[in-house]
Formats: structure tokens, sequence, C-alpha cells
């Protein structure tokens, strides 16, 4: 078959091509840039549920790396309003800080090892992309002259500045630009105490009216960002000696290295479709947003990972064409998700009128007064310094089959675990099995096919059908990869039972990137098979994307 096409070399589009060659499908990644370019931190924070995505592509070294942070502390001038700290020990950190230049230096070293599978063509500029019923030619400019190549299918991952790509595809990209800048500052210092805390200020002495935000980094390195004005020019700061003046009002005399620096506006953007018949879109190229909370790469890795398995069980023929539109269907809701959060801190940090200021300051002068009877304690209502990622619902989703016993629910509080329930992310506990030594934690083993878990207590429970009879049925509704994993058995004291949720008795059926496609609490032969027809996205009638009807490139 024609090798699936990336478009981007970034963290998003290498992170879609390893992904892809896990499947066995063969990969072209093509990138403008003539070579890579390590520059500054970047894209830093990577949570808890993209690392395990990396865990799975072969990239564990960005969690073993990266420095794990475990307080958020936010403060109003000179004083501390709140702090929180991520729930749950977990398998893995929940957030790690790691440069983005660093990452991808992690998943180039893992393409160069599937080399029999993924080919990255430095200096290739996508120019337009024709379709056809068969597959994409996928139009270049490279080595002063044009190329071809032919796709089964396309990915693109090519960054904020894809214009020429989405144009090709008559994808819009509506939104709104932020007209505050943000110096952004990569520092090496001894900052005793701030080593792993994420520390947030509203207007503090220092940036009067504006907000700073500090991150630490491995190797005593520090990301500071500060909310500049419009006009704000970087290089008259550092001429008259500004940058040096902001860094010491931060730390202080003692001595520090500057890194590197740059100066962003930030956007908010969601393009109008995520899938234009055999193209996807992801990261950067279907999104942008403020990073308060970040949830630019945060979102663009899981876009990689549910494009990647749909695309391989499309091409071997493990699930119908249609399946690609719930690509659209539900990572353009999670990138709607993000925008609306992203969007409502924005909002808070830069007010647009003399009345939102007036409000942020009123939150702000509320939540700095102690609460009455003396408790002491700061009361952060209405304070929005940014909501940390977290992994989409896929709650509504066609592929997912509900269960009234186990109903989404609403968000938990920041930096809480979710609870279980169909199109939520399984969650994650040391596990282990007999004959895979290696095998430390339950998602390590979910991400190969689609997977029926049970529950200790189904033998006891009435009407329960024996485990190979579940299996039997589920294997009658796909030809794909799939496990059982009898927690009655590899867990008979009920320990990853009792970590994860799962209640006496249950059959849950996951999908090959470790969201719960169905809970089912009695679970009977029939209703596996047709809870797995349905998550391989069997009855949902045409495919409204499909290419059949060619979609032009420009070039």
């Amino acid at each position: 078959m024609d090798p699936v096409v990336v478009i981007g070399a970034g963290p998003v589009g290498l992170t879609a091509a390893l992904l892809l060659a896990r499947w066995g499908l063969p990969v072209v990644v093509l990138e403008r840039r003539a070579a890579r370019e390590p520059a500054g931190s970047r894209s830093i924070c990577q949570q808890r549920d993209v690392l395990d995505i990396w865990c799975h592509a072969g990239a564990g070294a960005v969690a073993e790396e990266g420095l794990a942070w475990t307080t958020a502390r936010t403060y109003y001038r000179d004083r501390e309003l709140f702090s929180w700290r991520f729930a749950g020990a977990g398998t893995l950190p929940a957030c790690v800080n790691i440069s983005q230049s660093r990452t991808e230096l992690i998943l180039d070293a893992c393409a160069a090892a599937r080399a029999d599978l993924i080919e990255i063509r430095w200096g290739h500029e996508v120019t337009g992309l024709d379709q056809d019923p068969a597959g994409v030619t996928v139009r270049c400019r490279a080595d002063g002259g044009t190329a071809r190549i032919r796709a089964s299918y396309v990915v693109a991952c090519s960054g904020g500045r894809s214009g020429a790509v989405r144009a090709a595809l008559g994808v819009g990209f509506p939104g709104e630009s932020f007209d505050d800048r943000f110096l952004i500052v990569d520092l090496e210092a001894d900052l005793p105490g701030w080593e792993r805390e994420r520390r947030f200020y509203f207007d503090p002495p220092w940036n009067p009216g504006r907000q700073v935000l500090i991150h630490p980094c491995p190797g005593s390195r520090y990301r500071v960002d500060w909310q500049v004005p419009p006009g704000f020019s970087l290089a008259a700061e550092e001429a008259d000696g500004g940058l040096d003046r902001r860094v010491r009002q931060i730390i202080g005399d003692r001595p520090y290295t500057l890194v590197w620096h740059s100066v962003y506006r930030f956007q908010s953007r969601v393009a109008d479709r995520m899938r234009a018949g055999r193209v996807l879109l992801a990261g950067d190229c279907a999104h942008l947003y403020a990073p308060f909370g970040a949830r630019g790469l945060n979102s663009g890795v899981p876009d990689a990972e549910n494009a990647a398995w749909k695309i391989a069980f499309v091409a071997r023929g493990w699930a119908p064409p249609a399946l690609l539109e719930t690509y659209h269907l539900e990572r353009h809701a999670a990138a709607l998700e993000n925008l609306d959060v992203t969007t409502a801190t924005m909002r808070f940090l830069v007010p647009r009128d003399e009345r939102a200021r007036a409000r942020r300051t009123a939150a702000l002068e509320r939540a700095a007064a102690p609460r009455p009877g003396g408790g002491g304690e700061a009361a952060p209502a209405g304070v929005d310094s940014g909501r940390f990622a977290e992994p989409f619902w896929y709650t509504g989703s066609p592929l997912t089959t509900p269960e009234p016993t186990r109903p989404p629910a609403g968000r938990p509080p920041k930096g809480a675990l979710q609870p279980p329930a169909p199109g939520v992310i399984v969650p994650d506990a040391p596990f282990t099995v007999p004959g895979r030594p290696g095998v430390t934690r339950l998602r390590e083993v979910l991400r190969d096919g689609f997977t029926l878990l049970l529950a200790p207590g189904r033998p006891g429970t009435p009407g329960g059908a024996p485990a190979e009879t579940l299996l039997a049925a589920a294997r009658t509704a796909t030809a794909a990869p799939l496990r059982l994993l009898d927690l009655g058995v590899l867990d008979p004291g009920g320990g990853v039972a009792g970590a994860i949720g799962a209640r006496p008795g249950e059959a849950w059926l996951v999908r090959p990137d470790a969201h719960l496609a169905a809970i089912l609490p009695r679970p009977a032969p029939a209703a596996v098979a047709a809870a797995l027809r349905t998550a391989l996205g069997e009855g949902l009638g045409g495919d409204p994307g499909d290419a059949s009807v060619p979609i032009l490139g420009r070039a």
C-alpha cells in the first residue's frame, strides 16, 4: 500500500509517525525545514496521559528525563491566594516539564529506530493536496524543484503556519488573536524551594497590571513568561538593560545564565473541519490556544493517537471508512472544549475593557481577603489562572455505548482524577502479567488493539457468562487485534479493580487509545459484540467525508 504521509516533524507529527508504524503502516514524514533547529523551551508541560502515549510509542525517556513538579501556587501582588496539587500518586508523573527541543530529539531517535517503516524527508514544503477515491497526491517544493508523493492517507501536523495546507483542503481557521504579547525567557539559576513548583503571579509589583508565570525545568533551568504591552520591543529591552532588571526582580542578585528568549502573541483558533477526505488535521494545524493550562501539545498528541489507530483500522479492513469521520467528531469536540477553557482564562488574564478589568480586580481582592472568622485561608472563587490539560471524554461519541449506572460526571476539581464512565480514559494502576516482566502498569497492555477487561466477581454474578464465551463473541465482531484481561485470574486480590474503580462483575471494553468504549455491568455475549461493533463505527451510515469527491490542492 502507499505510505501514510505525515506533514510536519514536530512532536505531534513524530508521534503520529511512530504510532502508525506500531500498527505496521509505512510512513513518510515531510518537513519544510532543512534540518532540526533546537531552540528554546517552547511547549514544556507534558501531562501524564500524554507521557503514557509516548511510553507506548517508545519515547518513555520524556517521562524519565522530565522534571516532575507537584504544586501550583497562585499569587496576587505579594500574597499567595491558593495552591493545588495533582491528585493520586499514579504510575507516571502527573506532569513533567521538559523543553520541546529535547522532546523532539527523543522522538527523532525513536523514529530512527523504526527506519524500516518511517522515512523523514527534510526540506519538503507541501504546496498542494490532490485527492481521488484511492488516495492523495501530495505536492511539494524540494531541493530547488518540485516533488509528488503518493499517499494512502495524510495526517497534517504542520503547525500553526499551515495556511497553505488548510487552503488546499478548503478548511477555515476561525478565531481571534490577543493584542498583549508575552515575553518568554529560559534562564539557568539556583532557586532553592522553587525546583518543583509552578508559580503564577497576578499583578506583581515587578510587572504591575499584568501577569508572570514561572515553571521549573530540568538542569536548574526555569521558564519565565511575562505578559507585556502590545508595543513591547525585545531589542529595546535588551539594549537598556531592562531584561536583566526583569529577571533580577524575580531572582534577586544571585547569578544566572540567559539561555533563550522570545516574544509571542497568542491566538485562539480551531479549524472548522479536522478531516477532509483522506486528510486529517492534528495539533497546531487544527487548533491554537493560549498556553495557560498547557493544552496545545497536550491536545495535539491525543490527536495523533486518535488519527493513527483509526487510519490503521480502516487501512487494514478492520473497520469501515466511516470510522475516519469520528476522528473529526471526537477531536473537534476536544478542540472546542480546550478553546472554551483557554479563552475564558485569557478573558480573565487580559480584560478587554475597564468593566472587565474591574471585575477581575474585585475577584482577586476577594480572594486575597481573609475568610470570615479569621480562618486565614484565601478564597479562590472566580480567579482563573488556567485549568491544566486533561484528556477529553468521548462520552458523546457515536463510538461510545452509554451505561445508565455509569453516567459521566462533570469535570472534577482542578487537579483531581475523573471517575470511570463510558468515554473516559481508563485509570492507570500498577499491574503485572505473568511471562511479561517488562509490564508494570495497566495501560501498557491496553493500546495494541481492543481489550475486554473483566473485573473480579463476574463468575458469581447471576447470568455472568464465562470469559471464553465473551471473548469468542467479541471475535465475531472484528478481525482486529483483541485481548482479554481477566482480573479475576490476573489479580484475584482485587487490588487493580479497586484502584481503577471497576465494580464486581463488570466488563470494560477498552479502545486502542485506552478510552472506555463500554462498561457492561452484567456482560452477555451479544452485548459485548454489539458494543465492539459500535466502537468500530459500524452502523454509522454513509461516510460524509468520503474521498470519492476530489479535494483539489492549490499550488
